[in-house]
């Protein structure tokens, strides 16, 4: 069944919010094994068939990529599951849905992503909320022009391993540049990451795991998906570049590590003991190799790697703070 724009504005009776749908108090979770489930999404404001609903085939964000998402993980800790750094994501999603106009409440998607978990009996998962425009009042959008257009949202979450998710990864310099921040944010916007998959691409078919940005200058940006960081002679470096992401997880390992975090030139990381990615699916990816210069023993990589585990598994308490129970 396919559910086009004029559906969604239909279904107006339908609870707008999870406390409407649910209540304010969570019904226990049942105690059917996640795999067994169906797999659920939230939608619009309603729980639903995850394979159920879909987009017309006018929708503007499918045309030009005029949406906003955000990457983030759940984890399953001693008291049941928790989700890292929740609220952050939620801003720096508010940030780039603002950009477009898209009105966000970070309250709802919120509740929604611990509605969606609660619903699915995930713990370790990884969650993608999900804001865009669809179509207009004539049900048909070809255009730049984004006022009136109606507005979307969505939260899956899924018990996958998705993108480096901790593995010892070759990396190689790519011959695409990272879009300049004074030409699009660094954000999560949904039409930003063809830079990314073009890099990704031709990285690959070098026979390479993932591709390093680097600037017209030889500084280094990012790879298309994590943030970068070195380690030499025991001290570890955060780099930093106005093009990158503002990551999550690089401000967590900051916190953690007591990292500088200053511009790194690619000969500095050529140079470097250890270089080691990150990034809410990459969790702490070491680098065993960058182009030909090849990467040997990691201990500060491991060493920060397992303290970042226990944290998001609610093993720190003096970080319990950074994690939201599902």
């Amino acid at each position: 069944m396919s559910m086009s724009d004029d559906n969604y504005e239909a279904r107006a009776s339908e609870p707008k919010n999870i406390h409407d749908a649910a209540g304010a108090t969570a019904s226990p979770v049942c105690p059917v094994p996640a795999q067994a489930r169906a797999l659920k999404l939230w939608f619009d404001g309603a729980l639903v068939d995850a394979d159920a609903p879909q987009a017309p085939l006018t929708t503007h964000a499918m045309h030009y990529g005029s949406g906003v998402f955000e990457g983030i993980r759940s984890y399953a800790t001693r008291d049941g599951a928790a989700v890292f750094r929740l609220p952050e994501h939620l801003e720096r999603m508010r940030k780039g849905a603002e950009l477009l106009g898209i009105d966000f409440d970070t309250q709802r998607a919120h509740d929604a992503t611990l509605q969606t978990l609660r619903a699915n009996g995930h713990r370790d998962a990884y969650i993608r909320p999900l804001t865009w425009l669809g179509t207009g009042v004539d049900g048909i959008t070809v255009g730049l022009d984004v006022p009136g257009l109606r507005q979307h949202m969505m939260v899956v979450t899924m018990p996958t391993v998705v993108h480096l998710n901790g593995k010892r990864t070759r990396l190689t310099v790519s011959p695409w540049k990272r879009n300049p921040a004074s030409s699009l944010p660094p954000l999560k916007l949904c039409g930003a990451y063809i830079n990314s998959i073009l890099a990704k691409r031709e990285s690959r078919l070098r026979g390479f795991d993932e591709a390093l940005f680097v600037d017209d200058d030889g500084y280094v940006v990012e790879c298309t998906g994590a943030n970068v960081f070195m380690v030499r002679n025991g001290e570890v470096t955060a780099v930093e570049h106005r093009d990158a992401l503002p990551g999550i997880t690089r401000d967590t390992l900051i916190a953690l590590s007591g990292a500088t975090s200053r511009p790194v030139t690619h000969h500095e990381l050529l140079d470097a003991d250890e270089v080691f990615v990150c990034g809410t699916a990459a969790e702490t990816a070491p680098i065993s190799a960058l182009d030909r210069r090849e990467f040997g023993d990691n201990p500060v990589t491991r060493e920060l790697a397992a303290l970042y585990a226990r944290v998001v598994r609610g093993e720190e308490s003096r970080h319990a703070g950074w994690l939201t129970a599902v």
